[in-house]
């Protein structure tokens, strides 16, 4: 399979670019896929962040059919989402549902799953989730009054960027760091290098060898 097969994230997530630029790997386009992200009744989290990167990838396809440009793309999507239990915490918007999730988190432990979806160029369809327990302290009420201040809540699953300044919330952290932020590396590079994009392509030209 030629090095120069392109890949296409199915988002607009600066998290997920910069991820992928640490892993030496530059997008050759982003296509957002705005899908309704609404748990269904009783969905588990796990199955929730499955089925919306699934869902994402499929939509990026999609698109790439009607431009005429899938056959030699692979697409890759991915969805992270934050529980409690089976409790599933938004993607805040607004300062109230940062409040209520961070006031949740506290003190306590938590579960982030991002799911992975690759589409290849052959029509492949691989999928990985991967799963992280994390654990904040107590939080004062200055931290939680001045971190809702500082807006980084905005948009994040649960309410927090660990990236940012809620990394200074974590007591512990149980499995891979870059999940949390969005897109686990390790899971995400074995997936791509498993169905033969040259990942190490670029590291190689970076070197000058």
């Amino acid at each position: 399979m030629s090095e120069f097969k392109k890949l296409v994230l199915a988002s607009a997530s600066p998290r997920r670019v910069e991820l992928l630029q640490q892993a030496g790997i530059e997008p050759e386009r982003l296509i957002p896929a705005n899908i309704d992200e609404t748990p269904l009744k009783a969905e588990h989290p796990r199955s929730l962040a499955k089925r919306l990167s699934r869902s994402k990838a499929e939509k990026a396809l999609d698109r790439l059919k009607q431009d005429g440009e899938t056959t030699d793309c692979f697409v890759l999507a991915a969805d992270t989402v934050v529980a409690v239990g089976r409790r599933i915490l938004p993607k805040t918007e607004m300062v109230d549902e940062a409040s209520n999730c961070l006031r949740l988190l506290s003190g306590r432990s938590h579960r982030v799953y991002t799911g992975i979806c690759l589409f290849t160029p052959e029509g492949k369809l691989r999928h990985r989730l991967v799963e992280t327990r994390v654990r904040f302290k107590r939080l004062s009420r200055e931290e939680l009054e001045s971190y809702l201040a500082s807006g980084e809540w905005r948009g994040k699953a649960g309410g927090y960027a660990i990236q940012g300044l809620a990394g200074t919330f974590v007591v512990k952290l149980v499995g891979s760091y870059t999940n949390v932020v969005g897109l686990p590396l390790f899971e995400t590079v074995n997936l791509l290098t498993a169905d033969g994009f040259k990942v190490h392509f670029n590291w190689l030209a970076g070197s000058g060898s």
